[in-house]
């Protein structure tokens, strides 16, 4: 049976594109709302599409109606705005005065928003994961390099303050190092967080990156993502490895990754939140 067409909401990074690819792979129609700011401006050069400002709902919604599409996926990281920044069009606004969402942490104002787009729109949005079920992560270590138990200890320590993190709707991610808690992901990123990290001066392989879902997050609109370009963070940081949640984390460039990972000599591991 012929899948119905499928808007992308595309942000910045790699998954828009590999959705895109995996659209012409099987013949699936697709329709780009590109965010300004955020997506990559090369994402549209060879599907329909449309640019839009972050703040531009309404015009997304109408775009996604004269296209007749039915499902929507939402596609890379977003650096979220003040709501002044963002100027929110009438639709936007009725959004965060109808939710209060505004002053709440990206989970909250995720989960409001992939309810109105259902229950107000009727759109049925699904999880990037999804369509692309093979890039999850598995339980196991995913390359040729293990975790030492120095960093298993760090992977316990950090596990643990990256859930405690994620209760508080704050970010996915920490670095422990030495046992102790080094970083916390806020909304800059990972990435922005690894940057600060400065590799230890006593051994330039210690410490541990861990990604992991927030406890009740809205995985079709926002699930732990890592690829290539951590891992050469990772190495930057001088860390020696990353944890991350199997079944609930996206590898992007899966093969890719996981060669950079072993090139770089540098361990990734899925766990189970059970095993965290």
């Amino acid at each position: 049976m012929m899948r119905p067409k499928l808007g992308i909401i595309a942000g910045r990074g790699e998954l828009p594109r590999e959705i895109i690819d995996e659209c012409r792979r099987i013949g699936r129609s697709c329709f780009v709302v590109a965010l300004k700011g955020q997506a990559d401006p090369e994402i549209t050069t060879d599907c329909p599409h449309l640019w839009v400002r972050l703040g531009a709902a309404g015009k997304t919604i109408a775009a996604f109606r004269r296209e007749n599409v039915s499902e929507l996926v939402m596609a890379g990281s977003v650096n979220r705005p003040s709501l002044l920044q963002l100027c929110p069009d009438l639709w936007a606004l009725r959004f965060f005065l109808r939710t209060g969402v505004a002053n709440k942490g990206d989970n909250s104002l995720l989960q409001a928003l992939v309810n109105a787009l259902e229950t107000r729109e009727g759109f049925q949005v699904v999880g990037a994961h999804t369509l692309l079920p093979d890039l999850l992560a598995s339980e196991g270590c995913l390359g040729e390099v293990t975790p030492s138990g120095d960093a298993q200890r760090d992977i316990k320590v950090a596990w643990k303050a990256a859930r405690d993190l994620g209760r508080r709707d704050v970010g996915q991610a920490v670095v422990a190092r030495d046992g102790a808690l080094v970083a916390e992901e806020s909304a800059s990123g990972t990435a922005a967080m690894l940057a600060a990290v400065r590799p230890d001066g006593k051994n330039a392989c210690n410490g541990v990156l861990v990604k992991v879902a927030k406890p009740g997050q809205e995985l079709r609109a926002d699930m732990p993502t890592i690829g290539p370009d951590t891992l050469t963070q990772v190495s930057k940081a001088g860390l020696a490895g990353i944890a991350i949640e199997a079944g609930k984390t996206i590898i992007l460039n899966k093969k890719e990754t996981l060669e950079t990972a072993n090139r770089l000599k540098i361990f990734i591991v899925g766990l189970s939140g059970k095993n965290g």
